[in-house]
């Protein structure tokens, strides 16, 4: 997504509309991603030299978290502790990619590209959020 397609997203004079919009995005990725490896995992998984077990597991996982995500997104006002639960969460998703990258993973190339690229997505996410609730919480004040 480029920057113009975010300030896009961000353009509002509700800061409230922006963290849900963030966590809605948040949500159709995710859950975008995790269709795709429980769907695909054996052919993904010989794609990114990943355990097809692997990716459905996190397959699973992700369906679960794009659940949650969206339905804190379609709150009218998001609870602070749970946006603040999936920035957290976010941050140390992407950490961990990283983290798996460097120490466990042995994926091929397009492997270390892909999670190199959705830990840096989900890191996005999380600063995003981050700062749509920072605003609604200045502007609340």
């Amino acid at each position: 997504m480029s920057a113009t397609q975010l300030a896009a997203l961000a353009r509002t004079s509700e800061p409230g509309t922006v963290l849900r919009r963030f966590l809605a995005l948040d949500a159709v990725v995710t859950g975008t991603n995790a269709l795709a490896y429980l769907a695909a995992s054996g052919p993904l998984g010989r794609l990114l030299g990943v355990d097809p077990a692997l990716l459905l597991a996190l397959g699973a996982f992700l369906a679960v978290y794009a659940a949650g995500v969206g339905l804190l997104a379609s709150r009218a006002r998001p609870a602070a502790l749970g946006v603040r639960a999936v920035i957290e969460a976010n941050f140390a998703w992407a950490a961990l990619s990283l983290l798996a990258l460097a120490v466990w993973l042995s994926p091929t190339t397009a492997g270390a590209v892909w999670t190199a690229v959705q830990a840096l997505t989900v890191a996005g996410f999380a600063a995003l959020q981050h700062l749509a609730l920072k605003s609604r919480q200045d502007t609340s004040s």
